[in-house]
């Protein structure tokens, strides 16, 4: 076989600066019986790098609980999960990061991630209606820190609202570790009726390769790769690896993908993702047994003079590849064209198992499609794990040798201007949470994001969620919280949880005490989704996020975000976290300890930065929201909100401020006061009730066996503890309200 890329080098060597593995190259050889050429050899490159073929990841992946009676794929059968609702409807949704395209340009890496997520929705045929996101970053106080934040939310609020889909829930934190690799995290959801999906399949000798969109360009090559590798000092001359959005290109792929699909003339479909044109024909073809020929002259080209490696792994946005069923092509091409997009065969399925790429009529590339893909040939690796020696330093610490502040109310406004807990309105108000009318959230301020379904009387409720301190601090017990407060909060708005997807953020996984952080945190999740009955329908691992500044190597805090999506059967059932009326009476469900490891109050106010994580109970968190989950359905509850970041003061705030309203309450003799005021232990709920409902909550509590304590009531502008006034809710709220903006260098909104 002859390549007309002969003149680029190939071997051991240059497989090895592509990224491969020691032994890779062998297995490439063994696979074709013969030497890659270069295009192949980039080819493998990026289809065996971590980020499409999760070789160090697969092993622990396939132990998480994947099957459930509401599913309708399994995790990774499709590019994003698939929920039955029931009536008829089904709802697609997916978290996905762009880690490191964003710690380079903040603006286009945030915006391409937004809009790779859709993609992966619509590509199955469901309309995104909602959009969520987690985000980490460096210092406050850091110039860089500031740079990337204002990049990373211009570029989600741009590409987000001009594409019309909104923002209903999201979280960010700051911390040191994430100073030079932020984590930018995108979760996209979608509904779709129940059997109007599209698979991304490719079968049927002979039937036409379609590649619809955008053209392509040279941004993006080699993306996956640079995403499987460290952030250094050198990584900003890959800038090219980062690609370019156009929101309104997308909006077109959008209306022309769902107008194509009801046609029924489509075989399958993918978008052009991480790798490119490589990922989706080998990933089609492998799924369906087939092969392809594909001539990338006739791919739609920006920029001249590309060559044929270039074509394959650049990873330009809004593309899709369709196959389509022979004899359908003409009416396939008119419905794309009538939206001003790119609708070009450049290929055709082929019997046996081989892709072939053309160019202007010669081979310049022949691989076994299922020799590329995870599932397949890509390989897999069992590695080493090792528990880091902090582990059992966390142990070491003890309550008391932190002594109880004098000024309590100090600390209460500290907290609330703490840039972890402070509003995020700055950020908010640039994202768009209003259009298509869906977001029941925007009046009503809930623990999760509730969207309308219209037409019906349910609604979903979604949420995004993570502590990354107490995962650090612990990964298996750390995870397992991080997917009980993300049920907590679906169960406080009057939703069931269904089903989640995760983003797994962690370093590098060649050393030991970060795989074990992984492997804990796998082990965690298994045993809380589990519980919850919430089986995982995919997500994303991002390894390699860590900084390397001269020879000084330090990972992010393991970060595995939780993306979690529930149904509320009755829109009726929709309780919000605001104190509702003055007189109502305020209750804990849960129980208050002597417990303030991992706060926020430990971690920044007493600056001590190893703690164990704050009290965990599996079993006595799912009666706790078993509790709250009868408790709404039988009508008891005006309010509901789950205590987490910065304790029980700032939930009681969160409260008061979304009601307008005061609060008086008294704090356990049994608790140290700044334990029982800013401690994070877990399974606690602040609810609100009216007095005539009071015995009866108490007896359903008694009779469920779960513990519960009478707070104080509603009432009043201030926050009152113990008889002491802590601040009007008004001044408070510029404490609450200023932190971000003052960090940005702009007014409150």
């Amino acid at each position: 076989m002859e390549h007309v890329d002969q003149s680029f080098p190939s071997g051991p060597d240059v497989a090895k600066q592509l990224g491969l593995l020691p032994g890779e190259y062998e297995q490439i050889a063994e696979y074709l019986g013969r030497d890659p050429n270069f295009t192949e050899l980039s080819i493998y490159a990026v289809m065996w790098s971590e980020h499409c073929s999760y070789k160090n990841s697969i092993k622990w992946l396939k132990t998480l609980p994947r099957s459930g009676s509401q599913l309708l794929v399994e995790a990774g059968e499709e590019n994003a999960g698939l929920v039955d609702l029931g009536g008829g409807m089904a709802c697609a949704f997916k978290i996905e990061s762009h880690n490191h395209p964003s710690a380079l340009e903040p603006y286009q890496g945030a915006a391409t991630g937004v809009g790779g997520i859709n993609r992966d929705i619509f590509t199955m045929g469901a309309r995104p209606i909602a959009q969520l996101n987690s985000l980490r970053f460096g210092n406050p106080r850091s110039d860089r820190t500031k740079w990337l934040l204002n990049g990373v939310v211009k570029g989600i609020g741009d590409y987000g609202n001009a594409f019309g889909v909104p923002v209903v829930a999201g979280e960010v934190y700051f911390d040191d570790c994430y100073n030079t690799n932020p984590l930018v995290n995108a979760m996209s959801v979608g509904l779709v009726k129940t059997g109007n999906t599209v698979s991304a399949i490719s079968f049927g000798k002979g039937n036409p390769v379609f590649i619809v969109g955008s053209a392509t360009g040279k941004d993006g090559i080699h993306g996956a790769t640079f995403a499987s590798e460290d952030i250094t000092e050198a990584s900003a001359d890959k800038i090219p690896a980062v690609q370019v959005g156009d929101p309104f290109q997308e909006k077109l792929l959008l209306e022309a993908s769902l107008e194509v699909i009801k046609t029924g003339a489509l075989v399958g479909m993918q978008d052009m993702g991480a790798a490119g044109i490589t990922c989706s024909t080998s990933e089609m073809s492998a799924k369906g047994n087939h092969g392809m020929d594909i001539h990338l002259d006739r791919v739609p080209m920006r920029q001249k003079e590309m060559q044929p490696f270039e074509i394959l792994l650049s990873e330009s946005q809004e593309r899709m590849l369709l196959v389509v069923k022979k004899g359908r092509e003409e009416e396939v091409r008119k419905i794309v064209e009538k939206w001003d997009l790119n609708c070009v065969q450049i290929g055709e399925v082929t019997e046996g198992e081989l892709l072939r790429y053309f160019f202007h009529g010669e081979l310049v590339a022949e691989v076994p499609a299922g020799s590329l893909v995870l599932g397949g040939g890509a390989p897999v690796y069992d590695r080493e794990y090792s528990e880091p020696a902090r582990f059992k330093e966390k142990d070491r610490f003890s309550i008391d040798q932190v002594e109880v502040p004098d000024d309590l109310a100090g600390v209460a406004r500290f907290l609330l201007g703490a840039h972890n807990i402070a509003s995020k309105q700055w950020i908010i108000q640039q994202y768009d949470t209003m259009v298509g009318t869906k977001n029941m959230g925007v009046n009503k301020p809930a623990s999760a994001g509730v969207v309308n379904l219209k037409g019906t009387s349910r609604a979903l409720a979604l949420t995004v969620d993570c502590n990354a301190r107490y995962v650090h601090s612990d990964p298996e017990q750390g995870t397992a919280i991080a997917v009980s407060e993300a049920a907590r909060n679906i169960v406080c708005t009057g939703a069931e949880p269904l089903a989640i997807t995760n983003c797994l953020n962690f370093g590098n996984p060649y050393n030991p005490e970060v795989y074990w952080e992984f492997v804990g945190a796998i082990k965690g999740m298994s045993r809380a989704c589990e519980k919850f009955n919430t089986p995982v329908t995919g997500g994303n691992v991002s390894f390699y996020n860590q900084a390397t500044t001269g020879s000084a190597t330090e990972p992010v805090f393991p970060t595995p975000v939780i993306g979690m999506l529930g149904l509320m059967e009755d829109k009726a059932l929709f309780t919000g976290i605001g104190f509702v009326r003055a007189g109502d009476l305020i209750y804990l469900i849960g129980e208050s300890r002597n417990d303030i490891g991992c706060s926020e109050y430990l971690y920044n106010y007493h600056q001590v930065k190893l703690s164990p994580p704050p009290y965990f109970d599996l079993e006595e968190e799912y009666l706790v929201q078993s509790a709250i989950h009868r408790l709404i359905r039988q009508d008891f509850l005006q309010s509901a909100h789950d205590v987490s970041d910065g304790g029980l003061f700032v939930t009681l705030f969160e409260s008061a401020r979304a009601g307008d309203h005061g609060f008086r309450i008294h704090s356990d003799e049994g608790v140290r006061r700044d334990a029982f005021l800013f401690g994070e232990s877990q399974s606690r709920v602040v609810v609100s009730v009216s007095p005539d409902k009071e015995g009866e909550l108490a007896a359903l509590l008694a009779r469920m066996d779960v513990p519960f304590s009478f707070l104080g009531e509603v009432g009043g502008g201030d926050a009152v503890v113990d008889r002491e006034n802590f601040g009007s809710i008004r001044d408070l709220r510029y404490e609450y309200e200023n932190s971000i903006p003052d960090m940005m260098g702009e007014p409150a909104p």
